[in-house]
């Protein structure tokens, strides 16, 4: 009997050593816990602190393709005379644009248009019954050349042609290379805007971590000024937000 209850204490003692154990252990396991708990908020947080910034690269450059047409009026009261008229001034303006430099698959000769002042200007006064309106148009890459003829023109109102420059027959400048200048643009503008974001983080006692989202903007191509719509200007803002870190 005395041998069992030995036995009996024996077991015992060994159970409240495993449970002591086994509760050193949940501590241990609770104090880690909290401890990784508290560096994944402080991440967390770190996380959730986010600079905003934009950058931006702008190019002047030349354009690489023009359209100009040269437009004229002509007034008669014989319509078949004045077709004749507008044949021989079209003539004129073609040789004026070959003598240039121009090829014929770069001109092109519209149908004219024709106003029966007579009937579609009502109470007009006109002297005239037959106003026609003629357009010559230079489609180009050369650029330079078309600039220089638009200065010439006084040659062609010596050959009794007076073009006519309003808003229907505005000489359009384009820039088509922009797909060649894209990635370095971009490259400039994402640079600049990393520089004004490490210099926030900078201020604010702060380290640059990695971006969260970024945004290219549109690409924008605008005459540099009113003088020279031939020099175009380009431009692109990026936006990019970048994570904060202590």
């Amino acid at each position: 009997m005395e041998e069992i209850e030995k036995e009996i204490k024996k077991e015992n003692k060994l159970i409240n050593v495993d449970n002591e154990g086994l509760g050193c252990c949940q501590m241990i396991g609770l104090i880690v816990g909290a401890i990784l708990l508290g560096n994944a908020i402080k991440a967390s947080r770190s996380d959730d602190r986010v600079v905003s910034v934009k950058g931006l690269c702008e190019r002047e450059v030349k354009a690489d393709k023009v359209i100009c047409p040269f437009a004229y009026k002509i007034g008669g009261n014989d319509l078949q005379q004045l077709y004749t008229d507008i044949e021989q001034k079209n003539d004129i303006i073609i040789e004026f644009l070959k003598a240039a430099g121009m090829d014929e698959a770069e001109i092109t000769v519209s149908a004219p248009k024709v106003v029966d002042t007579r009937t579609e200007w009502s109470g007009s006064q006109n002297q005239y019954n037959y106003i026609i309106t003629s357009v010559v148009t230079v489609c180009t890459d050369k650029v330079d050349t078309i600039v220089k003829l638009q200065s010439q023109q006084g040659e062609l109102l010596q050959k009794g042609i007076a073009t006519t420059n309003n808003w229907e027959y505005q000489t359009v400048y384009s820039f088509t290379g922009l797909n060649e200048i894209k990635p370095e643009m971009i490259e400039v503008a994402t640079k600049n805007a990393r520089e004004t974001a490490e210099k926030f983080a900078a201020d604010s006692n702060s380290k640059l971590g990695n971006i969260k989202r970024a945004i290219q903007g549109q690409f924008s191509i605008t005459d540099r000024d009113s003088n020279t719509p031939y020099m175009k200007n380009v431009r692109v803002v990026t936006s990019v937000d970048y994570y904060l870190k202590d």
